[in-house]
């Protein structure tokens, strides 16, 4: 399973890296990841203009992107787009950050894990 990361490095600059989560066969019930323990779970939504200027991860976290995409710029100027069901490991609580914004004119929800 495909995890985006963005994080900082010593500089203070966000970066994205791709990641695999390994899935094992369960058999029946499909493929699993191993577990990873979180502190909380927070239900989201962004209004259609949603357009947010440089900032810092609130703590470290999964978002998983329930119905509407983001496009995301690092503070290097690298910019992604990211869609419905994809989903992002954001570590950059420090540095310079990194700008968001809806990819459509339409509220957008999302679920954030907090590690």
């Amino acid at each position: 399973m495909k995890i985006t990361r963005i994080f900082n490095d010593e500089n203070g600059e966000s970066h994205f890296e791709d990641n695999e989560i390994l899935l094992i066969n369960q058999g029946e019930i499909g493929f699993l990841s191993e577990d990873i323990n979180v502190k909380k779970l927070q239900f989201r939504k962004v209004s259609a203009d949603y357009d947010f200027d440089f900032h810092q991860a609130p703590q470290k976290q999964y978002i998983v992107l329930l119905d509407g995409g983001v496009e995301i710029e690092t503070s290097l100027g690298e910019i992604r787009q990211f869609q419905t069901g994809e989903i992002l490991l954001v570590e950059d609580i420090s540095g310079k950050g990194h700008k968001t914004k809806n990819l459509e004119k339409k509220e957008r929800t999302s679920l954030f894990i907090h590690l």
